[in-house]
This record gives structure tokens, C-alpha cells and sequence, in this order.
């Protein structure tokens, strides 16, 4: 067979360069599921440090272990403090999410409502976490919550709205209520009635699950 060069051969490449770069980026996911695990930090209070619970009962524990047998590689890092507000969340954020993380399941606001204090408040709080976060290149997802009742309409929708906002302004991947499925489920919370059980804990994992993995497919992403 005669040998082909000339303009023929530089198009012949041109074409190959072009398929390659193409192949690339389809690659890329791929090459980096074979390296380390994705590591997430639950950054939150006590619903996510597992009051009352034992350690492989807390949230973070039990949703690294749904991730893993679905096949995720992913560590899911327990910076949970009892107690906290989105205040102290922010206070001790740096050293809370260390370098190398590569996501941020936010969940602080609760305690906020509990102890009546201003969403105007809440809302500064949990937009300025986001952005320090966003500034050291770690994503957010936000686990939302929902005020009581009980403290009246004009309170419940500024709580309520500022996850959806905050959201909404930073492009966030949002699960509106931490508690959807267990909150007023006397036989789902410990005797206190505000924080969920072991059993509980399982049902907020499953029903975030989704979510969560819309979170790390947006990781895998970047």
C-alpha cells in the first residue's frame, strides 16, 4: 500500500487530536473514582453529632456507611457540636472543615429557632459560612430546616426562607428539611422529642440519599 502524507496525513491527525480531546474529559470521572475517597464534613449540631446515640449511630457515620454500599468512595467526617448555633458554627468553621475537604453538609439553624433568635440573624450566619467555604473552594450542600409553629407566621416564613435564598444565591444543592419524615414522630425521637433515635437517624439518611448523591456527582464534576 502506497504511503499516504502530505495535506491527507495532517487532516488524518488534526481529526485524531480532536477525537482525543473529546475522549478526555469522559475519562476523567472515571480515572478519578480510582483515587481517593471523596471527603465530606457534616457541619452541624447535635442532630448531626447523634445526641444520645452511639457513635455508629450518628448521622455522619450512618450516611457514609449508605453511601459505601451504593458504591460511593466517600468518608463522611463528624463535625457535629451539640448545642451549637449557626453563630458558633461560623466561629469555629476553619477549624471544623480542615484542608482537603472536598464537600460541606451544612445543617445549623435549629437551635437558632429553639432559642427565638432573629433569622436575620441565622440567615448572615449560615450566607457567610457559605461564602468562606465557597472562598477555599469547598462546596456546599444545605440541609435546610423548618421553624416550629408555634412561634407565629411572620418568624416562620423569614426562617423558612433562608435556606431556600441562601440556596438559591450561591447555587447550592438544597435538601429543605433535615427532619422530613421523622420530625413529630414520637417513636422515631428520644424522649425529649427533638432528637431522632437510631431508627430515625436511618430515615433521614435514606430520604437525603438522593440528594447527597446529586451532591458528590456535582464534586465529581469539578
Amino acid at each position: 500500500m502506497k504511503r499516504q502524507s502530505g495535506p491527507f496525513m495532517t487532516i488524518i491527525f488534526a481529526c485524531a487530536a480532536a477525537l482525543a480531546a473529546m475522549i478526555v474529559p469522559v475519562l476523567a470521572p472515571a480515572a478519578q473514582a480510582q483515587g481517593r475517597p471523596i471527603r465530606l464534613v457534616a457541619l452541624g449540631d447535635s442532630l448531626s453529632a447523634g445526641y444520645g446515640l452511639p457513635q455508629e449511630a450518628a448521622f455522619p457515620v450512618a450516611l457514609e456507611r449508605a453511601l459505601k454500599a451504593r458504591g460511593h468512595k466517600v468518608e463522611v467526617a463528624n463535625a457535629g457540636v451539640s448545642g451549637d448555633t449557626s453563630s458558633g458554627g461560623l466561629d469555629r468553621l476553619d477549624w471544623s472543615v480542615p484542608d482537603g475537604t472536598d464537600g460541606v453538609i451544612l445543617e445549623l439553624g435549629a437551635n437558632d429557632m429553639l432559642r427565638g433568635l432573629d433569622p436575620a440573624l441565622t440567615r448572615r450566619n449560615i450566607d457567610a459560612i457559605v461564602q468562606r467555604l465557597k472562598a477555599r473552594n469547598i462546596p456546599v450542600m444545605l440541609a435546610g430546616m423548618y421553624a416550629s409553629r408555634n412561634l407565629g407566621p411572620d418568624y416562620v416564613q423569614k426562617f423558612d426562607s433562608l435556606y431556600p435564598d441562601i440556596a438559591k444565591k450561591h447555587d447550592l444543592v438544597l435538601y429543605p428539611f433535615f427532619l422530613d419524615g421523622v420530625a413529630g414522630e414520637r417513636s422515631l425521637n428520644l424522649p425529649d422529642g427533638m432528637h431522632p433515635t437510631a431508627k430515625g437517624i436511618e430515615i433521614i439518611v435514606a430520604r437525603i440519599l438522593p440528594t447527597v448523591e446529586s451532591f458528590l456527582a456535582r464534586i465529581a464534576q469539578r
